[in-house]
């Protein structure tokens, strides 16, 4: 459990982080769009599209994940049923 909370903590500390350069980028950016120069612009909106990935990643990750514990929890339940049924049925 203290694994997690760190792991949760870490996870809003770098957000956090993340956030605070959102202002700086986008300076940056309106300063070569002024100068003329547009390569700055593509690296931002893939730097926005990564972004952007990471949480849904993180989401289908936790469900997968979720899904496949659940999966195995059933398929020992249904094992143990089958034995009571053919210790019930000796």
């Amino acid at each position: 459990m203290k694994k997690l909370i760190a792991a949760f903590v870490l996870l809003l500390w770098s957000s956090t982080m993340s956030f605070a350069q959102c202002a700086m980028c986008r300076a940056s950016v309106e300063s070569t769009y002024s100068d003329g120069h547009y390569l700055n612009g593509s690296g931002l909106n893939t730097g926005i599209l990564y972004l952007l990935v990471m949480p849904y990643l993180l989401v289908a990750l936790i469900a997968y994940l979720w899904y496949k514990g659940s999966r195995k929890e059933h398929a020992q339940k249904l094992a143990l049923w089958e034995r009571m049924k053919s210790i019930t049925q000796s």
